[in-house]
């Protein structure tokens, strides 16, 4: 159980942080400042649980895990629902605290949760956002897989990891808020209600795909680096 607890709390982390930095300091830090909170936060989380659980903290992750043959079935079932669990905690905790901020409201302000089309931050259509999804996970998966393969130097994964979600943010912020995550879309989601949980499917479709993907590649491709 210790690989599963520690899942939930580096998705409560993450959520946390990454979507309080948003919610609570955004017109503050900006887009750059919110992406560095996401990717700082992974990077963090890596070198802290990443020795007991692998530090996923991502269904995308741990369902590319599974395909590229590094993590068995079970696992993966139950690092999801903890990861999902642990977003969704997050995302209470985020609205407990948000709500004493004066003029705060969670139908206008949210909970920095994901959207497409009239919810997408720079009003994205739903295509564009799909297909941004599904190739930013894939890269970031490609990122993860390269960083801990057994030619990879030793001790960096958690820097490199880290780093590429802070990239990954600058770009995908405009046009989605950036999910690659869909256990971080599914806790504020749930807690915002309306628009952004009925489009919460695609932040759940397209990082499983770039996931896969990503996983199919580094399987077939590069599997012996």
């Amino acid at each position: 159980m210790k690989k599963y607890w520690a899942e939930l709390i580096g998705t409560f982390a993450l959520v946390l942080v990454g979507c309080g930095s948003a919610v609570i300091a955004g017109n503050e830090i900006g887009f750059l400042g919110i992406s560095f909170a996401f990717g700082l936060t992974v990077l963090a989380m890596v070198y802290s649980i990443g020795n007991i659980s692998g530090c996923h903290i991502n269904p995308a992750i741990s369902l590319a895990m599974l395909v590229a043959g590094r993590l068995n079935v079970k696992d993966t079932i139950f690092y999801i629902i903890f990861q999902c669990v642990g977003a969704i905690l997050a995302a209470l905790v985020l609205w407990l605290i948000a709500s004493g901020m004066p003029g705060y409201s969670l139908a206008v302000n949210g909970l920095g949760q994901n959207g497409y089309d009239a919810l997408s931050p720079g009003k994205f259509n739903l295509l564009s956002c799909f297909v941004a999804e599904v190739v930013l996970t894939a890269l970031f998966l490609l990122v993860i897989f390269g960083s801990i393969s057994k030619n990879a130097p030793a001790g960096f994964a958690g820097l490199s990891i880290g780093l590429s979600l802070v990239l990954i943010h600058l770009v995908g912020i405009p046009i989605t808020g950036t999910s690659v995550n869909p256990a971080r879309s599914l806790g504020p989601a749930l807690i915002v209600g309306g628009g952004a949980l009925s489009q919460v499917w695609l932040f759940w479709v397209a990082p499983l795909i770039g996931g896969i993907l990503a996983a199919l590649v580094w399987r077939f491709g590069f599997k012996n680096q």
